[in-house]
């Protein structure tokens, strides 16, 4: 049950704001409150859903704050991620690199919309897992999914949230095993991703004073 909502948001198919009726899930999944709510909780923990007591749980709404911590967050994990790469990856992982982005091309130019988002986010996955590191993995994955919500929330339409070319010329850089050129690549990749982004102002929060 965790499984199939956790990729239920990151396919869209969840909305951010939408309720999560726990009746519902009971009846969609076979099981019982209790196991709906142990589900909620570990999405709740990765803040992929808000519980509020005596409300129930929605998916949560990321707002412009938080939407910006996730991409500094991002930027730095994924600085640290081709940095690592550029140091073992061998030939054959950037030929597997380089038919990922054939498929990309091949979806993107066959308005095959949902098929090339998770591509190009799944490329970003891949660069973890050939990182070689568990954690930056874990925690790559969980800002992914947070990312899907802020698309969900503040994408323009007509807008990629992932541009092709910018993959491309992360992988040329991987394939000559120059780290830090690929990080200020990959840095500059997020920048532009988050700035396609129709962010409303910040409410400027509340002053406890």
């Amino acid at each position: 049950m965790y499984d199939a909502l956790l990729d239920a948001v990151m396919r869209g198919q969840l909305r951010p704001g939408e309720r999560l009726v726990e009746p519902l899930l009971c009846e969609r999944f076979g099981v019982s409150r209790t196991v709906v709510r142990q589900a909620l909780h570990r999405l709740g923990e990765l803040r992929i859903v808000d519980i509020v007591p005596n409300k129930g749980a929605t998916v949560a709404r990321p707002g412009p704050r938080e939407t910006r911590d996730i991409f500094a967050a991002r930027r730095v994990v994924e600085g640290g991620i081709v940095r690592a790469v550029a140091r073992r990856i061998t030939h054959g992982e950037v030929d597997r690199l380089k038919q990922r982005l054939r498929a990309e091309h091949e979806a993107l130019h066959q308005q095959d919309h949902a098929r090339w988002v998770a591509l190009a986010g799944g490329f970003h996955l891949a660069l973890a897992e050939l990182s070689g590191n568990a954690e930056l993995q874990r925690i790559l994955s969980e800002l992914m999914t947070r990312c899907s919500l802020i698309v969900a929330l503040y994408e323009v339409p007509g807008e990629s949230t992932c541009e092709h070319e910018e993959h491309e010329q992360l992988v040329e850089w991987l394939s000559l095993r120059d780290g830090a050129a690929a990080a200020d690549a990959m840095d500059r990749h997020l920048l532009a991703l988050e700035a396609r982004l129709q962010l409303p102002p910040d409410d400027g929060g509340v002053e406890m004073a």
